[in-house]
């Protein structure tokens, strides 16, 4: 099964959490057993696990981002002038694969599934994919 899911950031970098909209998807389905591919259509945005329970992670998180790779850089090249957007993706990757146990997702006690906004505000999508078995 296969899904396309849509999100509006409302920020510049930001990171927003989609762990209960793929959770819902789960129960739709059915699915007890699995696993669950989660990938971002953009390159200037990716998926991450981290923690979901502390605001701030969020925070310190593109905060430490924009410390390693400014938004503005002397030496940059690449016309659109959003350089910084597509190295944060490479790092945090565009996919994110998750186990499926019992009809949720198999997470940790703190974990949540985010989609990261690097070059926003703007109208995104990502896709899931999930194998049965």
């Amino acid at each position: 099964m296969k899904k396309t899911f849509h999100v509006k950031t409302s920020n510049h970098s930001q990171m927003i959490d989609i762990t209960s909209e793929l959770e819902a998807w789960i129960r739709e389905e059915n699915i007890k057993e699995g696993i669950l591919i989660v990938s971002s259509l953009h390159t200037t945005a990716g998926i991450t696990v981290n923690e979901n329970a502390d605001p701030d992670v969020k925070k310190d998180f593109l905060m430490r981002l924009d410390e390693v790779f400014p938004w503005e850089h002397p030496q940059d090249r690449h016309a659109e002038g959003n350089t910084a957007s597509h190295l944060k993706t490479s790092t945090v990757g565009h996919a994110q694969t998750l186990i499926i146990s019992d009809g949720k997702l198999e997470l940790g006690t703190w974990q949540g599934v985010y989609f990261c906004e690097f070059d926003g505000p703007r109208s995104r999508r990502y896709i899931g994919k999930m194998i049965e078995g």
